[in-house]
């Protein structure tokens, strides 16, 4: 007998599309895996980066606008920090594994 992964958390007859769709995510395996999710997380921060250099650099050559420089590099610095934590909750979540006891 194959338990149903979202039985517990739905209630038979509620949810209706929604639960269906959530159940489908889960035991068809097509959904995006989180490894998947992190990789699409650093290429983000990386391309962000490389637009915030464009940006800079179009400014400096006089063929950009200076606040679309300051925006580029705003966002850039926020999907850095925002990499940065993720990290962070990482790194605190594996060493808190690490400290439980067997």
């Amino acid at each position: 007998m194959a338990l149903d992964p979202l039985a517990s958390v739905t209630r038979p007859g509620a949810g209706g599309a929604a639960a269906r769709i959530a159940r489908e995510a889960v035991t068809s395996g097509t959904g995006a895996g989180f490894a998947d999710q992190l990789g699409s997380l650093i290429t983000g921060v990386e391309q962000t980066a490389t637009d915030a250099n464009q940006a800079v650099t179009n400014m400096v050559e006089s063929t950009g606008e200076v606040h679309d420089a300051m925006i580029a590099l705003q966002r850039a610095e926020m999907s850095l920090e925002l990499t940065v934590q993720v990290r962070n909750k990482f790194v605190q979540a594996y060493q808190d594994i690490m400290r439980m006891p067997i």
